[in-house]
């Protein structure tokens, strides 16, 4: 390519990841906005989204993943615009290796997802079910979260209905929430009750992802080419500034 065609693709490439980071950047200030939204006022999210709450966001508190994804895109968004407006190598080389730990991070999570899946649950059952018995009938908000997701996803508790037992709902009402029980029955958990087993959500989301792989993986595989092709971008503008 001639000196004025190597010029006009750097340029190009350059308006490209601007208008891309830009995106980012919008993107994870909106998810940020909705997770504060979340935290200082879940129940009016539930009354417009509720619906739409049967996901596996739910296991964990939702308010807090939104904000910790939204404030990683903001930084990368920030990096990717600066480096490319300003044409800093440096800040390329920090947006190529905060994309590139993010991208490995990935892939470690996703093996450990499908090698350690005993081990997620373990994790998630240390972190959860001490968050259940703590704030289940004492937090409005979680308490909602939880009970949404229970009823879509037809679930109780993370692994059953004994996360509830000893929470401030159990204590006041002696009893489990409604979604552990059909027509006011015991617990479906207890098999010697009614011969059924109602399954914890985190089997039950376990189900719904492993019936869905071939969604869940392109999305991935999707995510993962967006994330290598902004390396390719970030590493092209680098080794041009280099040049120059």
């Amino acid at each position: 390519l001639s000196p004025g065609e190597k010029m006009g693709c750097f340029t190009f490439i350059k308006v490209m990841m601007i208008l891309f980071n830009m995106a980012i950047f919008l993107g994870g200030g909106t998810l940020l906005g909705v997770g504060i939204w979340v935290t200082v006022d879940g129940q009016s999210f539930l009354d417009i989204f509720g619906t739409l709450s049967s996901s596996v966001l739910q296991v964990v508190n939702v308010s807090y993943f939104l904000i910790v994804i939204g404030a990683i895109l903001l930084v990368i968004g920030f990096l990717g615009c600066c480096s490319a407006q300003k044409e800093s190598q440096c800040l390329l080389m920090m947006f190529f290796s905060v994309v590139l730990i993010i991208f490995i991070a990935e892939i470690a999570a996703a093996v450990v997802a499908l090698v350690y899946t005993g081990l997620a649950e373990t994790l998630l059952t240390a972190v959860v079910t001490p968050l259940l018995r703590e704030k289940y009938g004492a937090d409005k908000s979680f308490t909602d979260i939880w009970n949404v997701t229970m009823m879509e996803v037809h679930c109780c508790g993370l692994n059953n209905y004994t996360d509830f037992t000893d929470s401030p709902w159990h204590k006041e009402h002696k009893t489990y929430p409604e979604s552990c029980s059909v027509r006011g029955s015991l617990p479906l958990a207890c098999p010697h009750v009614c011969g059924c087993l109602l399954q914890g959500c985190f089997a039950q989301i376990l189900k719904e992802i492993k019936t869905n792989a071939g969604v869940v993986g392109g999305v991935a595989a999707g995510i993962a080419a967006l994330e290598i092709a902004a390396m390719v971008v970030a590493m092209y503008l680098y080794c041009h500034l280099d040049q120059k």
